[in-house]
């Protein structure tokens, strides 16, 4: 690897306290280079993230580890993501910030592609803590992955979908 690059995927992922760990893995039928034609378009997860209406990036040059987006959501709010780690045709991970209007304290997600025979495994990973303690603990364990699952599919689905726009016919 390269100072570009770092370890992706969820075999890496540290335990982090008592953060709550979410994931989901959708099936694409399509070669993981054709998925990263779209997930790997860093700044522009609104194309297929539903809940995502625009993005702002934060920092200017070619994708890849340091990058930074502002993503606005449909309901007004806004967070920041951070790439800390980076592989080429494999994946990234960004730590989440500035997200005052949510209850989220800390939050971190990764997206990894996996070969699966001519298809690819995309697994989508949040860990994040809630604010306000037990209650928000508790919260997080029920509510909040309901929530999350129903955005993750989401995404993957609308992940799919961009995928499958742009595979030659």
């Amino acid at each position: 690897m390269d100072g570009n690059t770092k370890a992706i995927g969820s075999s890496n992922r540290k335990q982090k306290g008592n953060m709550i760990h979410f994931q989901r893995t959708h099936t694409i039928n399509a070669s993981p280079e054709a998925v990263w034609s779209v997930l790997g378009r860093y700044m522009h997860i609104d194309e297929f993230a539903p809940q995502i209406k625009s993005v702002d990036a934060l920092t200017e040059g070619e994708d890849g580890l340091g990058s930074k987006r502002r993503n606005h959501f449909e309901k007004g709010t806004s967070l920041v993501e951070e790439v800390t780690a980076w592989k080429l045709n494999g994946g990234f991970a960004v730590r989440l910030s500035e997200m005052e209007a949510m209850t989220l304290h800390e939050a971190t997600s990764e997206i990894y592609i996996k070969p699966k025979g001519t298809q690819s495994d995309v697994t989508w990973t949040f860990d994040y803590r809630v604010k306000c303690g037990s209650l928000g603990w508790l919260m997080g364990q029920t509510i909040m992955k309901v929530m999350m699952g129903r955005i993750i599919d989401g995404n993957l689905k609308g992940l799919a979908d961009r995928v499958g726009q742009t595979q030659p016919t």
